[in-house]
């Protein structure tokens, strides 16, 4: 047992998974021991129904990650790292003397934690979901020291720091930032429940501070200061050690602690006395200074491998970023966590043969590059190794720039055989990805042993035939940095690599090797000679992220991951990314390829595509005739809720907390803003006169409310906050607004607290803006809604409608593809595995005379054929069915199922949602509906088989599979 071996990840792990075994359904031991908060987003991140419902999840790392987390903080509620380690790992400390010291050091002394996972794998969502359930625990929990809403994202550089940017105030595009490209808004579904969203994205919105504006900008409620660790680390050391001087009575002075005294910012020769450089080493100072005065924080280190302590001589000492938070962190006792993010948590120690990794004593996951590759969550690797039959061997070549007589450097034959052996990999990638999908442009990357080498690669490349616009190269200093005029001109060109075809090359030394978040890196030439492990891990990194995302190249995928495994070349290069072969890289791989995680390819291997059997399949040219019109309703008949009476009384009211506990925590004489958080739009200001709040803003708070019912209720078809506000006009279902809102009027007065309650008296109102108070008004009345939405129709409907011809090419594989008639595509595709019911259906409708049309829906493709359904809990989910079936009289909506899914609970509330959105179709004029009535079908396995079996016709099959609604089943009992 030791830090070495990952023991205490490990241990962590068998914990954490003892106490979550069951959360899948919504029951586990560890809903019980957290907050209320957190079992609500432990539900929601890691419920199989709420997984089902939605297009993104986290994946095994991620949630590993944040169920050891949360774990470690609250179940087990250790303070310090040794308290963590005593409660599950104590063998650790009791063993070894050395390890005992290095945990209990000062700076381990708060929870901290480290998170390694692979490149690729998605820190960035995790960090994120550990900053929401922070926030929403301690807007809800005050004066707990396990919780905070001060946060500060710290990265290692440039590139980390605009990554961060990104993740949190959308990419810059412009000069400016928008909000609805960010991250947390863009997974909103998966990181934040419905109730809540409002409340997170009011505090990002707010509290999101640039490095420059760190202890500057005015915050409410908390901050989420983002900055690369030079921001950090200039405040001048000797302000700190000042505070600790020890006076010496009779000694004299040192002249410069004087003259530093009374001119603490003094001018540089260097800088010519530049007032520019001083105000910029000012407020550097006045950063770390802000963050240090904050009672409680929680930092984030990204790419925290950099935090490292190094060895001099015998002696161990910090690195500049460790000092700053060291600052930070010494007044806030235990109101200080550290949470790290590194795929390499490591020093490397030793030279030679003797090289080992010296892990990080705070690790609480370990999700390395072996798990990521076995999973399919990265690209998959391969070498690209060169035939010495007729040709020098490596021993015979120079992989590292020389000079010349005159002592400039030079590429060497080796440098030059590596630059053309990319160059020919990327050019049969672009060729043959372009006859699959042509907005797919692979590219490669160099990395290059110095600056000095990055123009010489430049001009080697035009000579082989590229142009200036197709290589971008990113030069910086010995630090990995570059200056703000040259970052600014290469920003959006770099950050926007995988939307355009050219820049083709990306050039760099040290300044991409962190944070460089792009898909399209499919070629990586290291001309690095360094044997540095850290450095050859993130080399690799840059192009571990998946180019190909969607369910058609996953069977590719698993392929190739299944033959690198056997020690075969992959058949094609969908997600594989090559590495050039370097000597000096050799023995890194090794260990990979003995795993079965990387393979080999020779240089002349051309005997696959790089697209192995995908292929894009067209809309055939008579298309036409085998098309369907999807009809959407925007807008019934006048479709109006039939006035029914609410029985006030019968609501549930609010029981969080009494009126007068609510009444003491709440205080007096605030301003408030009402703003709408998607649209970014002020609906008024809540003012506070002499006491009374007026009327107008007591209204508008309704009004909100009753908006924010409605958009619940209504189907967002995009994620764009200003076409969503369009869209969001026609709802899903409607409701008497003026009529509603007076009912939750009525409620707020006579029901919400459980007594009668005039909201305009004693500033009562300000109880309503409570974030816990006005969740419960929405959620009792979007419920109520459900059960009042009867509707009555008047006059004509408003329809647009979605053809599946909108989609003019799919991708699928050859060898699990089937060549039909009757539909808008020579080809449909089928699972690889377990597809068979699919592919016997497909070839029944193929050969049947009664069918005129049919098609298989892709989910990725056919995103507007999703069908939307309301859970038992009142939350929205979507889904899409199999299949669309015409015949002459009938278009039946059908799923397929294997037998044992049939009774699953998730089967049965599509059903009835497939139904209802059949019947609401079916009372559209004919003429609006491709003169057909709709029908949903649900085919269980058994059921086909059998009626086929009987030779029994497709119409016949599905008129008999297809559900019935409540009318039917009234006229059936009418009949007998």
């Amino acid at each position: 047992m030791s830090i070495n071996n990952l023991t205490l990840a490990r241990k962590l792990t068998e914990a954490a998974n003892a106490e979550c075994a069951g959360l899948e359904s919504g029951k586990a031991f560890i809903l019980e021991k957290v907050t209320d908060a957190t079992a609500e987003l432990l539900k929601w991140w890691f419920q199989q129904d709420y997984i089902d419902s939605r297009q993104y999840n986290f994946h095994e790392g991620q949630r590993q990650a944040i169920l050891n987390t949360i774990f470690a903080h609250e179940v087990l509620g250790a303070q310090t790292l040794q308290g963590l380690y005593q409660k599950i790992a104590p063998e650790v400390i009791l063993e070894s003397h050395r390890a005992s010291e290095q945990i209990a050091a000062p700076k381990n002394d708060y929870p901290k934690y480290c998170m390694k996972m692979a490149t690729g794998t998605g820190k960035t969502w995790v960090l994120q979901a550990f900053l929401i359930w922070q926030l929403l625990n301690a807007n809800r929990i005050t004066g707990n020291p396990m919780f905070t809403k001060n946060f500060l994202v710290v990265a290692p550089g440039l590139i980390v720091y605009e990554r961060l940017l990104d993740a949190f105030m959308g990419k810059e595009r412009g000069g400016k930032r928008d909000f609805a490209d960010s991250d947390i808004n863009k997974y909103q579904e998966l990181f934040i429940p419905e109730t809540y969203r409002d409340e997170v994205f009011r505090f990002v919105q707010g509290a999101v501070c640039q490095k420059s504006d760190i202890g500057r900008k005015v915050t409410s409620g908390g901050i989420i200061a983002i900055s690369n660790w030079q921001t950090l680390m200039e405040q001048g050391e000797e302000e700190i050690e000042a505070e600790n001087d020890i006076e010496a009575p009779g000694i004299a002075a040192d002249p410069a602690r004087v003259v530093q005294s009374v001119l603490p910012l003094t001018p540089g020769t260097s800088g010519g006395n530049d007032l520019g450089q001083l105000n910029q080493k000012y407020e550097r100072g006045g950063a770390l200074s802000y963050l240090r005065g904050l009672p409680n924080m929680l930092v984030f280190n990204d790419e925290a491998h950099r935090i490292h302590e190094i060895k001099r001589e015998g002696e161990v000492s910090e690195v500049e970023w460790q000092k700053s938070l060291n600052i930070i962190a010494e007044n806030k006792k235990n109101c200080f966590i550290q949470v790290d993010f590194s795929a390499t948590p490591y020093n490397q120690v030793g030279t030679g043969k003797n090289i080992k990794r010296a892990y990080f004593p705070h690790i609480v996951v370990d999700f390395d590059l072996k798990n990521a590759m076995k999973q399919g969550l990265v690209k998959s690797l391969v070498l690209d190794k060169r035939k010495e039959i007729g040709a020098l061997s490596n021993e015979e070549l120079e992989f590292k720039a020389h000079r010349d007589d005159d002592g400039n450097p030079v590429l060497s034959d080796g440098q030059r055989l590596m630059l053309r052996a990319g160059l020919a990999k990327l050019k049969k990638l672009e060729a043959e990805f372009a006859v699959l999908d042509p907005t797919r442009c692979p590219k490669m990357m160099v990395m290059c042993e110095d600056t000095s080498v990055t123009p010489l690669v430049q001009d080697f490349l035009k000579l082989e035939g590229l142009s200036e616009e197709e290589i971008i190269r990113v030069d910086s200093d010995r630090k990995g940095e570059i200056n703000q005029k040259e970052w600014t001109d290469l920003r959006e060109r770099l950050f926007d690599l995988d939307a355009h075809p050219n820049p083709r090359v990306v050039i760099s030394v040290l300044m991409l090797r962190e944070g460089f978040d792009v898909n399209n890196i499919c070629v990586i030439v290291p001309l690095r000679a360094t044997q540095a492990q850290i450095l050859l891990e993130q080399t690799i990194g840059r192009g571990l992220r998946l180019m190909w995302r969607g369910d058609e190249y996953e069977d590719s995928k698993r392929d190739n991951r299944k033959l690198i495994r056997e020690g075969k070349s992959p058949n094609n290069m969908i997600d594989v990314l090559s590495i050039v072969e370097h000597p000096a890289f050799m023995q890194f791989y090794k260990e990979l390829i003995e795993d079965g995680l990387v393979g080999e390819t020779d240089e002349d291997d051309d005997g696959t595509t790089s697209t192995g059997d995908l292929i894009a399949v067209d809309l055939r040219e008579d298309y036409e005739q085998f098309d369907f019109a999807m009809p959407f309703v925007l807008h019934e008949r006048e479709e109006t809720i039939q006035q029914r009476q609410v029985d006030i009384n019968s609501l549930s009211p609010f029981t969080g907390f009494s009126l007068l506990q609510l009444k003491a925590q709440i205080g007096k004489g605030e301003k408030f803003i009402s703003e709408d958080v998607q649209t970014s739009t002020r609906f008024g200001d809540y003012r506070v006169d002499g006491g009374v709040m007026t009327a107008t803003g007591y209204n508008d708070y309704v009004a909100r409310v009753v908006r924010r019912i409605g958009d619940m209720l209504s189907q967002p078809i995009t994620r764009s906050s200003k076409v969503y506000a369009n869209q969001s006009q026609y709802p899903y279902m409607q409701a008497n607004k003026p009529q509603l809102a007076a009912w939750i009027d009525t409620y707020i007065r006579q029901r919400l607290f459980g007594e009668k309650v005039d909201p305009l008296e004693d500033e009562n109102w300000r109880l309503l803006l409570i974030d816990p108070v006005t969740e419960h008004v929405i959620k009792v009345w979007a419920q109520q809604l459900l059960n009042i939405s009867d509707t009555e129709i008047t006059c004509d409907a408003e329809v647009t409608y979605r053809r599946l011809s909108e989609v003019k090419k799919l991708t699928m594989r050859q060898s699990s593809s089937l060549l039909v008639n009757k539909c808008i595509y020579p080809r449909l595709p089928f699972p690889s595995r377990n597809g068979g019911l699919e592919q016997s259906f497909m070839e029944m409708a193929s050969h049947d005379g009664e069918v005129e049309a049919f098609c298989k829906i892709n989910e990725q493709k056919h995103d507007f054929l999703r069908l939307r359904y309301i859970k038992e809990d009142g939350l929205p989910a979507f889904y899409s069915p199999d299949f669309l079936l015409k015949t002459a009289k009938d278009i039946f909506l059908v799923e397929t199922k294997a037998q044992d899914q049939l009774a699953h609970p998730n089967v049965q509330r599509k059903r009835r949602a497939a139904l209802a959105w059949c019947e609401r179709v079916n009372k559209l004029e004919p003429a609006e509906r491709m003169n057909r009535e709709w029908h949903y079908a649900l085919v269980g396995e058994s059921l086909f088989y059998e009626w086929r079996n009987k030779e029994a016709t497709m119409p016949e099959l599905l008129s008999f599979a297809r559900l019935r609604g409540a009318d039917y089943l009234v006229q059936q009992r009418l009949a007998l």
